[in-house]
């Protein structure tokens, strides 16, 4: 790379410094803003079209963290994509932006205009919304918001073309989804969600990281010794699906309970969105369930795991009438309940019946792991509107292991009165089903796999109210591995699935 190149590539703060000077010998400065991952014509034409604007051209790219496109994207790293940039005649600087958006970079160039494309001059249809911040910035500054007009492409169409971070069958899979619904269609369905009125119910469940390296094999005993690094403590469990489920729900209610020997109650409330309302139950004398993880933070692989809880079916008569009567005072009140029952004594035999028989829709999840193998099963339940679980759940509940998998839905759909399952299948995709379309095959839409935790939660927390809302159950599941696909990458429950980089994500799948 020539020095005459890399020279036009500087910090934000760098730049503020630079423009400073030049506006003071008169000059104008116009501000480009974007991924740019793959740069095309209709890039050039776009800087070209800006630079007439004035007599600096500046353009900030998106840095690698915050390309929220989904998994294998960007394709081209910040430095590349920011060299590429500044080999442009037209173009004058180039920085790397430090934040997630535009924004404070605008205010700290201050130009006299900032350019868009003319994909963001219809301002309703920016999935993302930062279009309105932007221009709010950029009068700020005494800017103007500028669109240009000049002939477009669109990058992520080019690479899902030429460049696919996706797997083949998924590939296939979009050929054929998109022939019959587009990204606005799909956008539409999440849109719709804002005003339902949702009823969380579910075990509490701290996780927490405790990050180690291997120091080797203790001297005097047969067992490797770690040093400890760090800690992080995660909201897991009903309060993971509850917070993925409050950012497309704008009236979310929290029912849980916790033990008074650690009730993390300051740690609950400062963990959960603001658009969730709680009540909690309190189990004497007894711990609110803590996952403890010994995590190599290289690779994110778990050593081993120490569990803090009771025996399932802990709470005492006096709590589960508590929980009894408050469910059946305040059910009705809500378009919808959904369950996320992970077995740790909640979720009692009394307390799936008042579920069974109340709910206006009831879309359940149940979840085996090491504390209930074999005992918490789908089965307890009597009836549903929605279930998602994983393949070994369904196995266990019709105690079958190799029979076909569309033969068990079929047997559970039918004992449960439910006429619309998903089955999540890992590195396989999902099986979605309904009694009146059928069986939908969704294949995973990536293989990149930072940390596995919570997939599943996210999954049916997000795809519950979608198919409260009817929508067929082949954009649900397209709906849940685009949630999947994202958590995945996601340490832990360290943030939820939030709807604008899903709509991004999605788009992108959908060029």
């Amino acid at each position: 790379m020539s020095t005459k190149v890399l020279s036009k590539i500087k910090t934000i703060d760098e730049l503020g410094k630079t423009l400073a000077f030049e506006r003071k010998q008169g000059k104008k400065i116009v501000h480009c803003h974007g991924v740019f991952d793959l740069l095309h014509p209709g890039h050039i034409k776009h800087f070209q079209a800006a630079k007439k604007k004035g007599d600096i051209l500046v353009v900030t790219l998106t840095k690698d963290e915050f390309v929220n496109r989904g998994p294998g994207r960007p394709i081209f790293g910040e430095h590349l994509r920011a060299e590429s940039i500044a080999a442009l005649e037209c173009v004058d600087f180039v920085a790397i932006n430090k934040w997630p958006t535009a924004v404070e970079a605008i205010k700290k160039l201050k130009p006299n205009f900032y350019v868009k494309g003319n994909e963001y001059a219809k301002k309703d249809e920016d999935v993302t919304g930062k279009i309105y911040e932007e221009e709010e910035a950029v009068k700020s500054v005494g800017g103007t918001l500028h669109f240009t007009d000049e002939i477009t492409f669109s990058s992520s169409s080019l690479i899902n073309a030429f460049f696919s971070p996706y797997p083949e069958e998924a590939k296939e899979f979009f050929s054929g989804f998109k022939k019959k619904y587009t990204s606005k269609d799909i956008l539409g369905s999440l849109k719709s969600l804002e005003d339902l009125k949702v009823l969380v119910i579910g075990d509490i469940i701290i996780d927490e990281y405790h990050y180690c390296s291997g120091m080797g094999k203790s001297q005097k005993d047969n067992i490797i010794a770690t040093k400890y690094n760090s800690e992080e403590i995660f909201a897991g469990g009903v309060l993971a699906a509850a917070n993925h489920i409050a950012g497309f729900c704008k009236e979310v209610m929290l029912v849980s309970c916790v033990g008074t020997k650690n009730d993390y109650m300051n740690f609950i409330v400062n963990h959960l969105k603001p658009n969730i309302k709680t009540i909690f139950h309190y189990c004497k004398d007894i711990h609110t369930v803590v996952k403890r993880r010994f995590v190599d933070p290289a690779f994110l692989n778990k050593l081993f795991e120490i569990c803090y809880l009771e025996d399932a079916g802990h709470i005492s008569a006096s709590v589960e009438k508590d929980i009894s009567e408050c469910i059946e005072s305040i059910i009705k009140q809500f378009d919808m309940v959904i369950v996320t029952d992970f077995g740790h004594g909640m979720i009692t035999p009394k307390i799936v019946k008042i579920l069974c028989d109340k709910a206006k829709f009831l879309a359940i999840n149940v979840q085996t792991n090491s504390a209930n193998i074999g005992f918490n099963l789908i089965t307890k339940f009597h009836r549903a509107d929605y279930i998602c679980i994983d393949e070994p759940e369904i196995r266990l509940a019709c105690h079958d292991k190799f029979s076909n998998l569309e033969k068990l839905i079929s047997h559970v759909s039918e004992k449960l009165s439910c006429d619309k399952m998903i089955i999540t299948r890992g590195h396989k995709g999902a099986l979605a089903y309904s009694r009146k379309d059928g069986f939908s095959h969704i294949p995973v839409f990536s293989k990149e796999v930072l940390d596995r935790i919570g997939a599943g939660d996210a999954f049916f927390s997000i795809t519950a109210p979608c198919v409260y809302k009817n929508n067929p159950m082949e954009t649900v599941g397209f709906i849940g591995n685009a949630v999947g696909a994202m958590k995945v990458l996601i340490v832990g429950n360290r943030s939820s699935v939030e709807p604008a980089p899903l709509s991004k994500y999605i788009t992108t799948l959908l060029k």
